[in-house]
């Protein structure tokens, strides 16, 4: 019997292409730089991003210093940027999302979220109207610990207050997400319905035929 679903965040409840993106090309544009140079220098911080090492406004500083364009200015206006995109992201969150998140607390089931998340994500999150439905919130940022570790889904499901069998996992695949939810012992679920907006080179994953899909947000209920 499922009592509790735990969901993904980006490309499961709300997608980052649904308005304008904001990816690495479009921080290379805002530094007038040239792309392949920035996105080495930002990928090399990646690990401290999500761990909860280093801020955004951190990061920033120190790829602009590597990439010896440093100012207070650049850094700043990526920062400003990358913010206002969130807040895009969340403002056009789908009212499908809502009313799945609506029905399963109608049904008694608790909801969780565990995020691979930088500092202005955890922060959006916090700040989105989705974060009062979650039961418990499992941030890469704050926790130091990233999917697929094992241990994520581990403290989620600890916070929850329910076994891992007991759980369905959402989400659209990326860092592995399903395999890991799997192999802790959750029953995964793929989400598909925003599959569509995606593009190269930023398509989070393919479609695996490993689980059964979710082509709607309502598509979720099939598998309580």
């Amino acid at each position: 019997m499922v009592k509790a679903v735990i969901f993904d965040m980006f490309e499961t409840l709300v997608s980052i292409f649904s308005g304008e993106s904001y990816f690495s090309e479009h921080m290379a544009a805002d530094l007038d730089v040239p792309v392949e140079d920035f996105r080495t220098v930002w990928h090399t911080t990646e690990r401290a991003r999500s761990l909860g090492q280093k801020t955004i406004p951190e990061v920033m500083d120190i790829c602009l210093t590597e990439l010896g364009i440093y100012s207070e200015e650049k850094a700043r206006l990526v920062v400003d940027h990358r913010r206002e995109h969130l807040e895009d992201v969340f403002a056009r969150t789908p009212k499908e999302t809502i009313e799945l998140l609506q029905a399963l607390k109608e049904r008694g089931i608790k909801i969780g979220l565990i995020s691979n998340c930088y500092s202005d994500e955890a922060q959006a999150i916090k700040e989105s109207v989705l974060y009062p439905f979650f039961d418990a919130a499992v941030l890469s940022y704050e926790q130091g610990v990233t999917k697929p570790d094992p241990e994520i889904f581990r403290r989620a499901v600890e916070m929850l207050g329910v076994t891992a069998s007991e759980c369905l996992y959402v989400g659209d695949g990326g860092s592995k997400e399903l395999f890991a939810a799997r192999d802790a012992g959750m029953k995964a679920v793929q989400a598909l319905y925003f599959a569509h907006l995606a593009y190269e080179p930023h398509v989070p994953c393919a479609r695996l035929e490993e689980f059964g899909p979710a082509h709607t947000q309502m598509d979720v209920l099939k598998y309580l």
